[in-house]
């Protein structure tokens, strides 16, 4: 791969290792109100979606949802974070390897910001990051629209033709790419044929991210 000009990062399950976690507070949630879910159920119903394109699918099974339930459900998860909260195996290593080598970097996620910042900020990337960190509360349209990955490539002063996203699910992979980024897939918890089929380059273990970005002083 051509050395990007910056990389562009989703967050949940590729630097935070914070799907099951969420998922778990989420079908708890539900099921209180009637929706009987387990953790696993929850994420492959919800997976790579905002709060906001959750909501009719809920209501859909529930019934209308109290008007602060996003922004309560948000601050549990957030709270949860900050006692919880673990890295993806070699994220925060990768990060560090990418901004030494002087590129840019961006992380884009369909979480809610103060969600973010809590993840950022438990596993000491806030500092990476700096103001270039995108929530769905940012943009106009959440992944899979490309919008995300556009603001987040104009915070870094990069065309996104010359930005590498590094996305972990399928609607943050078609979200890149039309965008118009390259996009690495990881493959932690999403089949490599399934980034693949939209145009992502799959790669299995965050270790490999410095040298596939073509970078010098790899991981092994």
């Amino acid at each position: 791969m051509i050395r990007p000009r910056a990389v562009l990062f989703d967050c949940d399950g590729v630097l935070a290792d914070s799907e099951g976690l969420v998922n778990r507070i989420v079908a708890e949630d539900l099921t209180v109100r009637g929706w009987r879910l387990s953790a696993e159920e929850a994420r492959e119903t919800f997976l790579g979606l905002a709060a906001p394109d959750m909501l009719p699918m809920i209501e859909a099974r529930v019934g209308p949802l109290p008007p602060r339930w996003m922004h309560d459900l948000s601050r549990t998860i957030a709270a949860a974070m900050q006692r919880e909260l673990l890295a993806v195996p070699g994220a925060v290593a990768a990060v560090q390897a990418v901004a030494a080598a002087g590129l840019a970097v961006a992380v884009a996620s369909n979480s809610g910001r103060a969600e973010l910042v809590s993840k950022l900020d438990r596993l000491g990337l806030a500092k990476a990051f700096g103001p270039r960190i995108f929530s769905f509360e940012d943009v106009a349209r959440p992944k899979p629209a490309p919008d995300m990955y556009r603001a987040a490539a104009a915070a870094c002063g990069a065309a996104p033709a010359d930005c590498v996203v590094v996305e972990d699910s399928l609607l943050g992979a078609r979200a890149g790419i039309a965008a118009g980024c390259r996009v690495l897939g990881f493959t932690r918890e999403t089949d490599a044929s399934v980034l693949a089929a939209v145009g992502a380059v799959p790669f299995a273990r965050m270790d490999d991210l410095p040298r596939l970005l073509g970078l010098q002083g790899l991981a092994a």
